[in-house]
């Protein structure tokens, strides 16, 4: 099995934390992605999350999305 990599952040007074690099590129996080913390006995393992449609902020404008639209309002 190979040797697990330790890789350290420090944490704000606020609770907040930069990922390493090294696991973002692993988890390929982007600004705005969710992340999914699973506990268990074993520890903590932080996951990427899967993006959901609520999460999407132009969502409720979907049905402004048509053809006609675009050409009505795509010089704006």
């Amino acid at each position: 099995m190979a040797r697990a990599k330790a890789l350290y952040s420090k944490v704000s007074v606020k609770s907040q934390t930069v990922l390493p690099r090294e696991v973002r590129e692993k988890l390929h996080i982007r600004p705005g992605d969710r992340l999914r913390y699973v506990m268990d006995d074993q520890g903590v393992r932080i996951e990427k999350d899967e993006a959901r449609a609520e999460d999407d902020p132009f969502a409720a404008f979907a049905e402004w999305s048509s053809e006609a639209d675009d050409e009505a309002y795509g010089d704006l």
